[in-house]
């Protein structure tokens, strides 16, 4: 039976054994398995603050162009679309040529709702931005506290639906029921599947002859579903679909910045590819199970190898797989010889990444290529759909690379930032400021103004790197100003040492590298 049968998702705890927290290296983790509890007891003793899976999960419903979302709970569970709406701003004016300002309403629960309940002002609240705004979709998204009080938001909005003009999509974010942020990829496709996919009334043919049913194969076989990120722009996005129009087939983009009204086109595709496992496999499944619209889902298309290899699985599916051949032979060919001024210049440089699971992995591998000795990796999370990367890994930087699995946790990262000293540091905002301040160079590890996806993303990103690592004095002469907030002792002590499971190994260590655990 489909989740989706289910009010809300399961957590990727529950579905995936998914984990947050390992120390060691990559042979090590290798040998454990990937399954959660096969590796440590998902744990530390002492943990920093983190963000919940509300901010992914709103960071991709803002982009819908004409919706409304709002946020049930305290008005602060909302005030992440102030970060996100350059974003949404920058990506609407570059793919309908307006800037659109992400609306965001919500329902700003205080003591006395939290005591009473507050499923009267949720429906208020949902036929007031009806009124206010006409929009095609309201995303109702559920934070922590009506979850706790017993809200009945799903009552709530079915009472609501024969009142309004625009579909309505719960979308439950409670950041207390999972410490993995992915929850919430799984939550968007989970409302928006269950609201959305349903044939608009004005697609249904007069007549289903034969010709229509011939219409319909026809466009199968040259309809592909592409998923993308948030952490995606439309560089990135246009890249891939160049990808495929070349493989002679029509893209549906879905969900960032995806019209609502066409989503019910997804199940008419002859196939759906992810552009991130760790993202997509909720929705994918759901096609399969209830569409019969196969799936791929391995690479992420980071690197000349992954972009290599994601073509040529879609080209086996659709049967291009001469036609997918010649384009990668032209791409790549092309590629290497821009990058040939670069690879020396990187040669034998040291990085250390940080991001989720499958753009850190994928991206290791890039700068694997370009030359750039991998010093190691901390992702977000880990499950079993980062194997295949972890494979390559093996082959490109050795077993004893060291694998920092944490929800952020930057006081792990600062310990071993500083004890492994890197040439270069990629990683989120965040991350970078940690990097910054202790001199190392970095550089963004996505943007969405900026390439990072397919052959040219490849390229784009050995030129920003060669620029950045040709003038580091911002970042070494910062650090002679700044500081970041932890004693000296702490940078002496095994930088795994509150991970549970770890607290029999002696607390210092003098080794330029971290430790085996």
């Amino acid at each position: 039976m489909s989740y989706l049968q289910n009010k809300e998702p399961p957590t990727r705890e529950a579905r995936l054994g998914a984990c947050i927290v390992y120390g060691g290296t990559l042979c090590d983790l290798a040998g454990k398995g990937s399954r959660c509890g096969c590796l440590q007891d998902g744990s530390r003793s002492f943990s920093q603050g983190s963000i919940c899976l509300l901010l992914p999960g709103i960071s991709i419903l803002n982009t819908l162009p004409d919706n409304v979302n709002l946020v049930h709970g305290a008005v602060g569970c909302g005030a992440c679309s102030h970060s996100q709406n350059a974003n949404t701003r920058s990506g609407g004016n570059l793919r309908t040529g307006a800037a659109r300002d992400a609306v965001w309403l919500s329902t700003a629960l205080n003591e006395t709702d939290v005591i009473s309940g507050a499923e009267n002002k949720l429906y208020n609240a949902i036929l007031e931005a009806d009124r206010l705004y006409r929009p095609k979709t309201i995303t109702v998204v559920v934070s922590c506290v009506p979850s706790i009080i017993g809200d009945d938001v799903d009552g709530v909005i079915e009472r609501a639906r024969p009142h309004v003009a625009a579909r309505i999509v719960p979308v439950h974010c409670e950041g207390f029921k999972t410490k993995i942020w992915a929850t919430a990829y799984d939550a968007v496709y989970h409302g928006l599947a269950r609201a959305l996919f349903e044939d608009p009334k004005w697609n249904e043919p007069i007549i289903r002859d034969d010709l229509y049913e011939e219409r319909l194969a026809y466009r199968k076989a040259h309809t592909v579903n592409l998923l993308t990120v948030s952490s995606m722009g439309l560089a990135d996005e246009q890249e891939l679909t160049r990808y495929l129009n070349a493989l002679d087939q029509t893209v549906n983009v879905f969900p960032n910045f995806a019209d609502p009204d066409k989503a019910y086109a997804l199940k008419y595709a002859g196939l759906s590819v992810s552009t991130c496992p760790t993202h997509d496999d909720y929705l994918l499944d759901y096609l399969r199970e209830e569409y019969g619209v196969p799936y791929i889902i391995r690479h992420m298309p980071i690197g000349i190898d992954n972009t290599s290899a994601w073509i040529r699985d879609i080209a086996a599916q659709l049967g291009k797989s001469g036609a997918a051949e010649r384009l990668i032979e032209r791409e790549t060919a092309e590629l290497n010889a821009a990058l040939e001024k670069y690879r020396p210049f990187f040669k034998g440089k040291r990085v250390f990444i940080s991001a989720g699971e499958f753009r850190a992995l994928a991206t290791a591998n890039l700068l694997h290529d370009l030359g750039f000795d991998i010093a190691g990796i901390r992702s977000f999370h880990h499950d079993e759909f980062a194997n295949v990367e972890y494979e390559k890994l093996l082959k490109n930087a050795g077993e004893d690379l060291m694998i920092n699995i944490a929800n952020v946790q930057p006081f792990e990262e600062a310990n071993l930032l500083r004890t492994m000293k890197p040439d270069l540091f990629l990683g989120h905002w965040n991350d970078n400021s940690t990097a910054t301040k202790l001199g190392i160079p970095s550089h963004v590890i996505y943007n969405t103004g900026l390439a990072y996806i397919g052959y040219r993303g490849a390229f784009e990103l050995a030129r920003r790197l060669y620029r950045q690592l040709a003038s580091p004095a911002f970042n070494k002469n910062l650090s002679k100003f700044v500081r970041l907030p932890y004693k000296d002792d702490w940078y002496g002590k095994n930088p795994f040492a509150y991970i549970k499971s770890n607290l029999d190994l002696p607390e210092d260590y003098t080794g330029k590298e971290a430790p085996a655990l």
